[in-house]
């Protein structure tokens, strides 16, 4: 398949190229739509850049915090405070050292009475702060597991063949098995996709995407090669990776 391929030394390079990039992206959005809503994913490959936008100033950063929306593309169903929670990663790594407003910040829950209840809550509040239509994220992160998955989009989910709902609750081969994802049905929508992927692991599977044909991507197998978003798609990749 074909890739917007944008490869650096390692995750530190690969962080701040995709910082000063972030940064750009939020200048515009602020310009163009008075704010920036960002998609944050999971994973040790973002909390570098967190960390890094982190140490920024926010005019620098390209809007005040006053002006950025963090939602979470997905969520173990666990306590915010768990290790496992990637609400917790992005607290420890950016939220606890800027001046975000509280109500700026829109985390998946993971309190409800059900895994589902959850998602529904969460389809809520996006329609809440979106409107009726699936809502296009200036940006969008996503990762890559080693067998394709992306967000909480595993190898034969149901929710990759969603055309309603925008949240759904997930059975993943991973753990913990409970987990809350974005759909297609949003994911398809984003402005800019950045796929962050890192490390030796991840090599196998960027290879077996790079030889797949394009003309397949409808049936892959391959949760993150199925995803087609509307707006421009990049792949920061270290060495290692490839």
């Amino acid at each position: 398949m074909k890739m917007d391929q944008r490869v650096f030394d390692d995750l530190d390079a690969l962080s701040r190229a995709a910082l000063a990039e972030l940064q750009r992206i939020a200048r515009e959005a602020v310009r163009e739509r008075g704010r920036f809503a960002i998609a944050l994913a999971g994973g040790r490959t973002p909390a570098k850049l967190y960390s890094l936008w982190a140490q920024t100033d926010a005019k620098a950063a390209g809007a005040a915090w006053d002006r950025v929306h963090l939602f979470w593309g997905d969520e173990r169903y666990v306590d915010h405070d768990d290790l496992l929670s990637n609400y917790r990663m992005t607290r420890e790594a950016l939220l606890s050292r800027v001046a975000i407003p509280a109500e700026n910040v829109h985390p998946m829950p993971t309190d409800c009475a059900s895994p589902d209840n959850c998602a529904a809550q969460y389809e809520a509040d996006l329609r809440k702060f979106f409107g009726d239509k699936p809502p296009a994220f200036d940006l969008q992160l996503l990762g890559l597991g080693p067998e394709g998955h992306t967000a909480s989009l595993f190898p034969g989910s149901a929710a990759m063949e969603e055309q309603v709902r925008w949240v759904m609750a997930v059975e993943a081969a991973a753990t913990p098995h409970q987990r809350l994802t974005l759909t297609p049905v949003v994911l398809n929508q984003g402005r800019n996709t950045w796929f962050l992927v890192a490390g030796a692991d991840k090599r196998q599977i960027v290879q077996a995407l790079r030889d797949q044909d394009e003309g397949t991507r409808g049936t892959s197998p391959y949760p993150a090669a199925r995803l087609q978003p509307a707006g421009n798609v990049a792949w920061f990749l270290d060495r290692a990776a490839l």
